[in-house]
Protein backbone atom coordinates (compact mmCIF):
# COMPACT_ATOMS: atom_id res chain seq x y z
CA UNK A 1 0.00 0.00 0.00
CA UNK A 2 0.86 3.88 -0.62
CA UNK A 3 1.80 4.94 2.54
CA UNK A 4 1.96 8.73 2.79
CA UNK A 5 3.58 9.74 6.18
CA UNK A 6 1.72 13.03 6.25
CA UNK A 7 -1.71 11.63 5.02
CA UNK A 8 -1.16 8.50 7.67
CA UNK A 9 -0.15 11.02 10.70
CA UNK A 10 -3.55 13.29 10.02
CA UNK A 11 -5.86 10.28 9.73
CA UNK A 12 -4.90 9.00 13.07
CA UNK A 13 -5.03 12.93 14.48
CA UNK A 14 -8.49 12.49 13.34
CA UNK A 15 -9.31 9.07 15.38
CA UNK A 16 -7.06 10.25 18.44
CA UNK A 17 -10.24 11.34 20.66
CA UNK A 18 -11.85 7.72 20.77
CA UNK A 19 -9.14 5.76 19.51
CA UNK A 20 -8.74 4.01 23.27
CA UNK A 21 -12.62 2.72 23.14
CA UNK A 22 -12.59 2.40 19.51
CA UNK A 23 -9.49 -0.01 19.74
CA UNK A 24 -11.25 -1.81 22.90
CA UNK A 25 -14.37 -2.36 21.31
CA UNK A 26 -13.50 -3.60 18.12
CA UNK A 27 -11.04 -5.94 19.69
CA UNK A 28 -13.55 -7.10 22.00
CA UNK A 29 -11.23 -5.93 24.89
CA UNK A 30 -8.61 -8.11 23.66
CA UNK A 31 -6.23 -5.36 23.19
CA UNK A 32 -5.61 -5.30 26.95
CA UNK A 33 -4.32 -8.75 26.73
CA UNK A 34 -1.99 -8.66 23.80
CA UNK A 35 -0.24 -5.33 25.23
CA UNK A 36 0.36 -7.36 28.12
CA UNK A 37 1.93 -10.15 26.12
CA UNK A 38 3.89 -7.77 24.66
CA UNK A 39 5.09 -6.12 28.18
CA UNK A 40 6.27 -9.70 29.16
CA UNK A 41 7.97 -10.67 25.92
CA UNK A 42 9.95 -6.89 26.08
CA UNK A 43 10.82 -7.15 29.88
CA UNK A 44 11.64 -3.75 30.80
CA UNK A 45 13.30 -3.69 34.18
CA UNK A 46 14.03 -1.00 36.49
CA UNK A 47 16.65 1.76 35.66
CA UNK A 48 16.33 0.87 31.90
CA UNK A 49 15.56 3.03 29.16
CA UNK A 50 12.47 1.99 26.46
CA UNK A 51 11.38 3.82 23.59
CA UNK A 52 7.47 3.45 22.68
CA UNK A 53 7.43 3.48 19.11
CA UNK A 54 4.44 4.33 17.59
CA UNK A 55 3.10 5.09 21.00
CA UNK A 56 -0.20 6.67 20.13
CA UNK A 57 -1.72 7.76 23.47
CA UNK A 58 0.90 6.26 25.59
CA UNK A 59 -1.60 3.67 27.15
CA UNK A 60 1.26 0.73 26.43
CA UNK A 61 4.29 3.30 27.53
CA UNK A 62 2.66 3.66 31.04
CA UNK A 63 2.20 -0.12 31.00
CA UNK A 64 6.20 -0.39 30.06
CA UNK A 65 6.82 2.04 32.92
CA UNK A 66 5.53 0.40 35.60
CA UNK A 67 8.34 -1.74 35.78
CA UNK A 68 10.48 0.61 37.04
CA UNK A 69 11.94 1.51 33.60
CA UNK A 70 12.40 4.98 32.18
CA UNK A 71 9.90 5.23 29.00
CA UNK A 72 9.36 7.33 26.72
CA UNK A 73 6.34 7.32 24.23
CA UNK A 74 7.22 8.50 20.50
CA UNK A 75 4.64 8.79 17.42
CA UNK A 76 4.45 11.39 14.61
CA UNK A 77 0.66 11.69 15.47
CA UNK A 78 0.91 15.12 17.26
CA UNK A 79 -2.78 14.41 18.06
CA UNK A 80 -2.34 11.28 19.50
CA UNK A 81 0.38 12.42 21.61
CA UNK A 82 -1.98 15.56 22.69
CA UNK A 83 -4.78 13.24 23.67
CA UNK A 84 -2.45 10.98 25.85
CA UNK A 85 -0.65 14.10 27.66
CA UNK A 86 -2.70 13.31 30.80
CA UNK A 87 -0.76 9.55 31.47
CA UNK A 88 2.43 11.61 32.64
CA UNK A 89 4.97 9.68 30.50
CA UNK A 90 8.20 11.62 28.48
CA UNK A 91 6.28 12.38 24.81
CA UNK A 92 8.44 13.12 21.46
CA UNK A 93 7.20 13.72 18.33
CA UNK A 94 9.08 11.70 15.74
CA UNK A 95 9.62 9.66 12.78
CA UNK A 96 9.96 6.45 12.65
CA UNK A 97 12.51 6.63 9.98
CA UNK A 98 14.38 9.47 11.17
CA UNK A 99 14.32 8.68 14.83
CA UNK A 100 16.14 12.02 17.09
CA UNK A 101 17.88 9.59 19.26
CA UNK A 102 21.51 9.19 19.40
CA UNK A 103 22.75 5.80 18.62
CA UNK A 104 22.59 2.81 21.50
CA UNK A 105 20.67 5.42 23.10
CA UNK A 106 17.84 2.70 24.86
CA UNK A 107 17.84 -0.85 26.61
CA UNK A 108 14.51 -1.76 24.43
CA UNK A 109 12.28 -0.47 21.99
CA UNK A 110 8.61 -1.74 21.59
CA UNK A 111 6.29 -0.91 18.89
CA UNK A 112 2.41 -2.01 18.80
CA UNK A 113 0.30 -2.26 15.95
CA UNK A 114 2.11 0.73 14.45
CA UNK A 115 5.10 -1.17 12.33
CA UNK A 116 2.43 -1.99 9.52
CA UNK A 117 1.59 2.10 9.52
CA UNK A 118 5.20 3.21 8.27
CA UNK A 119 6.41 3.72 4.81
CA UNK A 120 9.15 1.68 5.02
CA UNK A 121 8.97 -1.03 7.22
CA UNK A 122 12.60 -2.44 6.87
CA UNK A 123 13.85 0.82 6.95
CA UNK A 124 11.79 1.97 10.43
CA UNK A 125 13.36 -1.87 11.77
CA UNK A 126 16.90 -0.24 11.02
CA UNK A 127 16.46 3.37 12.97
CA UNK A 128 15.11 0.88 15.58
CA UNK A 129 18.03 -1.02 15.86
CA UNK A 130 20.53 1.44 15.66
CA UNK A 131 18.91 3.07 18.68
CA UNK A 132 19.11 0.45 20.37
CA UNK A 133 22.41 -0.97 22.49
CA UNK A 134 24.28 -3.59 21.56
CA UNK A 135 22.53 -6.73 23.11
CA UNK A 136 19.14 -4.35 23.93
CA UNK A 137 15.38 -5.99 22.97
CA UNK A 138 12.90 -5.67 20.42
CA UNK A 139 9.20 -6.42 20.56
CA UNK A 140 6.63 -5.81 17.88
CA UNK A 141 2.97 -6.25 18.21
CA UNK A 142 1.28 -6.62 14.82
CA UNK A 143 -1.60 -7.91 13.27
CA UNK A 144 -0.95 -11.11 11.52
CA UNK A 145 -2.08 -14.45 9.70
CA UNK A 146 -4.55 -16.33 11.26
CA UNK A 147 -3.14 -19.58 11.51
CA UNK A 148 -6.32 -21.97 10.76
CA UNK A 149 -8.03 -21.74 7.08
CA UNK A 150 -11.38 -21.81 8.79
CA UNK A 151 -10.76 -19.26 11.18
CA UNK A 152 -8.45 -17.25 8.63
CA UNK A 153 -11.94 -17.22 6.04
CA UNK A 154 -14.21 -15.81 9.33
CA UNK A 155 -11.64 -13.29 10.43
CA UNK A 156 -11.09 -11.66 6.94
CA UNK A 157 -14.77 -11.28 6.73
CA UNK A 158 -15.23 -9.75 9.87
CA UNK A 159 -12.27 -7.22 8.61
CA UNK A 160 -13.52 -6.29 5.66
CA UNK A 161 -17.17 -6.32 6.36
CA UNK A 162 -17.94 -6.03 9.76
CA UNK A 163 -15.09 -3.85 11.33
CA UNK A 164 -15.78 -0.10 8.84
CA UNK A 165 -19.70 -0.93 9.95
CA UNK A 166 -18.81 -1.15 13.77
CA UNK A 167 -16.60 1.65 13.01
CA UNK A 168 -19.24 3.82 11.68
CA UNK A 169 -20.69 3.85 14.98
CA UNK A 170 -17.88 4.16 17.18
CA UNK A 171 -14.96 5.85 15.88
CA UNK A 172 -14.54 10.19 15.30
CA UNK A 173 -13.29 8.97 11.75
CA UNK A 174 -15.19 5.54 10.55
CA UNK A 175 -13.29 6.16 7.17
CA UNK A 176 -9.59 5.54 8.59
CA UNK A 177 -10.80 1.54 9.82
CA UNK A 178 -11.10 0.59 6.06
CA UNK A 179 -7.34 1.50 5.87
CA UNK A 180 -7.00 -0.29 9.00
CA UNK A 181 -8.90 -3.42 7.18
CA UNK A 182 -6.94 -3.13 3.92
CA UNK A 183 -3.43 -2.67 5.19
CA UNK A 184 -3.90 -5.85 8.00
CA UNK A 185 -4.93 -7.87 4.92
CA UNK A 186 -1.75 -6.87 2.94
CA UNK A 187 0.84 -7.16 6.11
CA UNK A 188 3.48 -9.58 5.46
CA UNK A 189 2.88 -13.09 7.84
CA UNK A 190 4.35 -14.10 10.68
CA UNK A 191 7.30 -16.03 8.97
CA UNK A 192 7.70 -13.28 6.72
CA UNK A 193 7.79 -10.34 9.37
CA UNK A 194 10.44 -12.55 10.95
CA UNK A 195 12.92 -12.45 8.04
CA UNK A 196 12.36 -8.44 7.64
CA UNK A 197 13.30 -8.15 11.11
CA UNK A 198 16.23 -10.67 10.48
CA UNK A 199 17.42 -8.28 7.53
CA UNK A 200 17.44 -5.49 9.52
CA UNK A 201 19.94 -5.81 12.05
CA UNK A 202 18.34 -8.18 14.51
CA UNK A 203 18.75 -11.38 15.59
CA UNK A 204 17.03 -14.08 17.40
CA UNK A 205 14.27 -13.41 15.99
CA UNK A 206 10.79 -15.57 17.51
CA UNK A 207 7.42 -14.62 17.63
CA UNK A 208 4.40 -16.27 19.74
CA UNK A 209 1.13 -16.17 17.73
CA UNK A 210 -1.99 -14.59 20.11
CA UNK A 211 -5.93 -15.59 19.35
CA UNK A 212 -4.99 -17.43 16.90
CA UNK A 213 -2.84 -15.74 14.74
CA UNK A 214 -5.41 -12.60 14.52
CA UNK A 215 -1.93 -10.86 16.16
CA UNK A 216 1.61 -11.89 16.85
CA UNK A 217 4.28 -10.58 18.99
CA UNK A 218 8.31 -10.75 17.40
CA UNK A 219 10.75 -10.44 19.61
CA UNK A 220 14.31 -10.09 18.63
CA UNK A 221 17.88 -8.84 19.75
CA UNK A 222 20.26 -6.21 19.08
CA UNK A 223 23.65 -7.99 18.00
CA UNK A 224 25.95 -7.52 20.58
CA UNK A 225 29.32 -5.90 19.43
CA UNK A 226 31.98 -8.03 18.21
CA UNK A 227 34.91 -8.39 20.38
CA UNK A 228 38.02 -6.40 19.55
Amino acid sequence: MDKDPRAVAEMFDGVARRYDVTNSVLSFGLDAHWRDVTRRALDPRPGERVLDLAAGTAVSTVEFARSGAWCVAADFSLGMLRHGRHRGVPMVAADALRLPFADASFDAVAVLFGLRNMADTAGALREMARVARPGGRLAVCEFSRPVWGPFRAVYLNYLMRALPWIAHRVSANPEAYVYLAESIRAWPDQHRLAEIINDSGWTDVAWRNLTGGIVAVHRATRPAMPAE
